[in-house]
């Protein structure tokens, strides 16, 4: 049973929780269909991520058996047969996607969608560099856009923007680990690492760092924001995202440790501590 948790990596899960962002932030999370409704898509989107998981392993079996930590996958290491992963992926896919029609049309059209994008990522876009890191991207927002749809919750275009530079800060901070690899082993695990090197990736870093905290920062002050929530002090929050992404520069500049962000988020505790802050000084905000 291990084994087949880890094949559909389950701890990668956390990412959907993304779906219940829209409803959290309406102030509608206490509303028992809607939250069901969000629990529903959060299961089914999981379970499609991880059939696309899985397919992915295969694809990059060889290149898995290369790399330091991607060696020991059920697939790469040979703890599991290649048809039976492959049937557990094909059942997955399928059954999520047959759910998702029976609880929301729109909604199976996302899935499907996220579907499409990353099986066409495994079999050979993820190879073109930086489109590798947008398409891995576009998936929070797609999260976003599900959340929003299964509980009939407007999504405000700061959340779609914020979710997707979110995405690319993190996502190109993984890529740096990768040319780390390949810098001190000479072993290139991913064929679009080709189009990074150092230099480039730290200044999309630090680029993509400055736009993320710019960009909440014009969210938290907009005229919007300041009509919902009159004579609150909404802007306090800038101070745990600016420290999060500070942490996160830190993991991946100065400890060389980004290559696997849910690790990170699982790990360590000041990113844990300051997200946890941030997320309760809005429940103060808008629940109490």
């Amino acid at each position: 049973m291990k084994i087949y948790i880890r094949l559909i990596r389950l701890n990668q899960w956390a990412k959907n929780l993304l779906l219940f962002a829209p409803l959290f932030f309406a102030g509608h999370f206490t509303e028992v269909d809607l939250f069901i409704n969000a629990v529903y898509g959060f299961v089914l989107f999981s379970l499609l991520a991880s059939s696309i998981y899985i397919f992915n392993d295969y694809n990059d079996i060889e290149k898995d058996r290369l790399h330091p930590v991607k060696k020991n996958r059920p697939l790469a290491s040979g703890e599991i047969s290649i048809r039976s992963a492959l049937m557990l992926a094909l059942f997955l896919f399928v059954g999520s996607l047959s759910m998702a029609w029976l609880l929301n049309p729109v909604f199976f059209y996302i899935l499907l969608t996220y579907g499409i994008i990353n099986i066409l990522y495994s079999l050979g876009m993820k190879n073109l560099s930086l489109l590798d890191i947008f398409i891995v991207s576009s998936g929070f927002v797609l999260r976003v856009y599900a959340g929003g749809v299964l509980t009939a919750t407007p999504v405000s275009q700061w959340l779609f923007i914020m979710s997707f530079l979110l995405a690319l800060f993190i996502a190109f901070a993984k890529r740096r680990d990768d040319v780390l690899i390949k810098l001190g082993t000479g072993v290139e695990i991913r064929t679009a690492v080709k189009g990074y090197n150092l230099e480039f990736i730290s200044s999309s870093i630090s680029i993509l760092c400055g736009i993320l905290v710019v960009t909440y920062l014009l969210y938290v002050t907009s005229p919007d924001v300041e009509m919902r929530f009159p004579d609150k002090p909404i802007y306090i929050s800038a101070l745990f995202v600016l420290l999060g992404i500070l942490r996160y520069l830190q993991i991946t500049l100065v400890d060389g440790k980004s290559g696997s962000p849910t690790r990170v988020f699982y790990t360590d505790r000041f990113i844990q501590i300051v997200l946890l802050l941030w997320v309760m000084f809005f429940v103060f905000l808008i629940y109490l």
